[in-house]
């Protein structure tokens, strides 16, 4: 088992860093909040144009077929510098479609590769937690089905081509590309001052994503599981990052505040946070690539758990070593908070990551 990065993955992994870290600057973000635009198009662009779109897509759809490593590779670097597009969502749907669609679903994927479409997943509903048996229903009409129900919050779901939505059919529980248009999309604040909204299915119509035994719906969660922790790991080495200038440039009482020994015991649990999440993280989606789902599962619950509480609480750790600039929303720290709360609420929470734990062993 080894967790170092191949020649590949680290080419992806610097292409990546140095494409965000020039084009979602602060005073980048800073212009895209202004402008009322749901995400960054610009840099939605330049990553389709960089081929980090593609990188993980199916060949079919012009993409270089890479796999679950490389999706967080490329998601953890956006999370480090919290990058305002729907990168997350729609490498998440897309490598579900590319494992479980159709070849006429992966041949689809094609406008995502340019940068043309957005894509997006439901990975819960109204006070159901993550991964919970769905209660909306999927029935056979026709050559077709139709979805009744409703899905909990989707980022980016009004702006998606299309929404990924399980179902409970008679046989088991399927998984339905849905047109978000067709399903009332709800406005729902969050956090990250991303878009979003619940969907409302009535008579809504779906397309099959593989067969609806249960198979395709076990692997959105657990794509997503791994999603949400490769982009909260990369936002929290991006606070940690931030948090480690701060002290050693920020002087008081004559010294660098790195220089106090309570500070420095602060900022060295927020780095054993940090890599603790990374081991869990990268162990999980490892065992993915290999086909090892049920292993995988064991890893990304512990990262899930990682995530929504030792992180958060490095996070806050963060903000205190900042001082009142650590909530002063003309500094960038804000937002590393923002998306550490919504990636910890997408997970619904640490008592909800230990009751899944708890359900595996």
């Amino acid at each position: 088992m080894d967790f170092d990065l191949d020649e590949t993955q680290t080419e992806l992994r610097d292409l990546a860093a140095n494409l965000l870290s020039r084009e979602a600057a602060p005073a980048r973000i800073d212009a895209h909040e202004a402008s009322g635009a749901p995400y960054d198009a610009g840099l939605w662009g330049s990553l389709a144009r960089a081929g980090l779109l593609g990188a993980c897509l199916p060949e079919e759809a012009g993409g270089a077929g890479l796999g679950p490593v490389e999706t967080a590779v490329i998601l953890r670097e956006a999370g480090a510098r919290v990058a305002p597009v729907p990168l997350e969502q729609s490498l998440v749907a897309a490598q579900v479609i590319a494992r479980y669609g159709s070849s006429e679903q992966r041949e689809a994927l094609a406008p995502l590769a340019a940068g043309e479409i957005v894509l997006a997943a439901a990975l819960n509903e109204p006070g159901r937690d993550l991964g919970a048996v769905p209660t909306t229903t999927a029935r056979a009409r026709g050559d077709g089905w139709t979805l009744d129900g409703a899905t909990g919050t989707v980022p980016y779901a009004a702006q998606a081509a299309a929404v990924l939505v399980p179902a409970a059919t008679g046989d088991g529980v399927g998984l339905f590309l849905v047109d978000p248009a067709a399903a009332a999309p709800r406005p729902v604040p969050v956090s990250t001052g991303e878009p979003a909204a619940a969907l409302t299915l009535r008579d809504t119509p779906g397309r099959p994503v593989g067969a609806p035994d249960g198979r395709a719906a076990d692997g959105l969660r657990r794509l997503a599981l791994a999603g949400i922790v490769a982009v909260a790991s990369g936002v929290l080495d991006g606070a940690l990052a931030l948090t480690t200038e701060y002290i050693r440039t920020r002087r008081q009482f004559g010294r660098a505040l790195a220089e106090f020994q309570a500070v420095t015991m602060q900022i060295a649990d927020v780095y054993i946070a940090a890599r603790a999440l990374d081991v869990a993280v990268w162990s999980g989606v490892w065992r993915l690539a290999r086909g090892a789902d049920e292993e995988a599962e064991a890893d990304l619950a512990v990262a899930a758990l990682t995530a929504a509480e030792p992180a958060l609480r490095a996070l806050y750790t963060c903000q205190h070593l900042h001082g009142g600039i650590g909530v002063d929303v003309t500094y960038p720290l804000h937002r590393y908070f923002a998306w550490g709360r919504h990636h910890a609420h997408l997970l619904g929470g640490a008592e909800a990551r230990l009751d899944a734990i708890g359900a595996l062993v």
